[in-house]
């Protein structure tokens, strides 16, 4: 098994940044891609972005793109969301995802076997 342990989050005033942690513990031996989602209250959860094992490919969704940075230190074995220009409508949870199905990243949420237990970012007007 993994496990995943988000840290980082917390209250932000709008255009201050944040930075998220991700650190998988278990059986993390093989290649994986990560990921960020999130999940505002009353809404689905959204891909956010995501990263290869290599680190040399990510993806982002569009309402993020230009203002967060995924990266990741297979060393540490953590990834991190590197979060900049935040808007209040950036509140939410936001929670770490890995997936043993490809090295590469993945926007699909069903596609990730392991969750972590998420981190609220607030964001003030």
């Amino acid at each position: 098994q993994v496990q995943l342990v988000e840290s980082g989050g917390g209250l932000v005033q709008a255009g201050g940044s944040l930075r998220l942690s991700c650190t998988a513990s278990g059986r993390t031996s093989s290649s994986y891609a990560m990921g960020w989602f999130r999940q505002a209250p009353g809404k689905e959860r959204e891909f956010v972005a995501a990263i290869s094992w290599s680190g040399g490919n990510t993806d982002y969704a569009d309402s993020v793109k230009g203002r967060f940075t995924i990266s990741r230190d297979n060393a540490k074995n953590t990834v991190y969301l590197q979060m900049n220009g935040l808007k209040p409508e950036d509140t939410a949870v936001y929670y770490c995802a890995l997936s043993r199905l490809t090295p590469e990243p993945l926007r699909r949420r069903g596609l990730y076997g392991y969750w972590g237990q998420g981190t609220q970012v607030t964001v003030s007007s």
